[in-house]
């Protein structure tokens, strides 16, 4: 028996919704749509799965509620498809946010992912985490962020340094297991990584201060500050004289005094 249920392509979906006249014959298309969608992961037509996210994040673009599809990112991201798994992570970082319960579910494919062979699948994880980490989630995957934060790659360790400020922000008494990690980044020679890491110290610091106002920071000295504020404040020169080398060095789409951006 031939299933009615095989929707429409993304394309053919967006066409259709720009040529409605109202907005009533609009959310006629989107319901019409979404009950397809649904009647899709009732059957568990994985085939359609990567399409039917797609266009749920077109609805989700649109205000049209889409919960309904959350698990179904999950899913994706466990696929050993990388078009599919990308279409999985931007679905689940779009449409799910921290609060969501299905969220942990995600925890051990990202942690598959983070050990992937292939850079673009780890940089896919490595993103969702900076995005979507909560507690738990960061607790159970500092380790294999901070792996990143030596990589090799460039490409890496600029994601790993804005996942691992996400980390540190939900747990805060991770804070000084990563001071050093810092220090050594300030003299990497790629400048995405440079700006990822600036960012990183910056979080780190609020983070501090904001254990201080709690009472949470033990090492805190009124007369020394805390080991973050003694570690960053010896590399306020090394800042000072990278800001003059990209100012005062020029500037290309693609080089900064002599160093390319990757």
């Amino acid at each position: 028996m031939k299933f009615p249920t095989v929707s429409l392509k993304l394309r053919d979906l967006i066409r259709k919704v720009r040529a409605c006249k109202t907005a009533a014959e609009e959310r006629a298309v989107i319901a019409k749509e979404s009950a397809m969608i649904r009647t899709a992961i009732r059957e568990e037509q994985a085939h359609f799965r990567h399409r039917n996210v797609a266009k749920l994040l077109f609805m989700h673009m649109l205000g049209y509620p889409t919960h309904f599809g959350q698990l179904e990112c999950i899913k994706l991201i466990a696929s050993n498809h990388f078009p599919e798994k990308r279409i999985g992570y931007l679905g689940m970082m779009l449409l799910l946010s921290e609060q969501a319960d299905v969220l942990m579910l995600a925890t051990n494919a990202l942690k598959n992912d983070l050990n992937s062979d292939n850079k673009f699948v780890s940089g896919l994880a490595l993103c969702a985490i900076g995005n979507l980490a909560t507690s738990d989630m960061s607790r159970d995957l500092a380790p294999e962020v901070d792996k990143h934060l030596k990589s090799s790659q460039p490409y890496l360790r600029k994601k790993a340094c804005l996942a691992m400020a996400r980390c540190l922000t939900k747990c805060p008494e991770m804070v000084e297991d990563f001071v050093d990690r810092v220090v050594t980044l300030l003299k990497d020679r790629s400048h995405g990584v440079l700006i990822s890491v600036v960012q990183l110290m910056t979080q780190v610091l609020i983070v501090e201060q904001m254990n201080q106002e709690m009472g949470y920071d033990e090492g805190y000295d009124e007369d020394y500050g805390t080991p973050c504020q003694d570690a960053f404040i010896k590399l306020v020169p090394s800042l000072v004289k990278l800001m003059r080398n990209v100012i005062g060095g020029g500037y290309a789409a693609n080089d900064a005094g002599g160093v390319s951006d990757v």
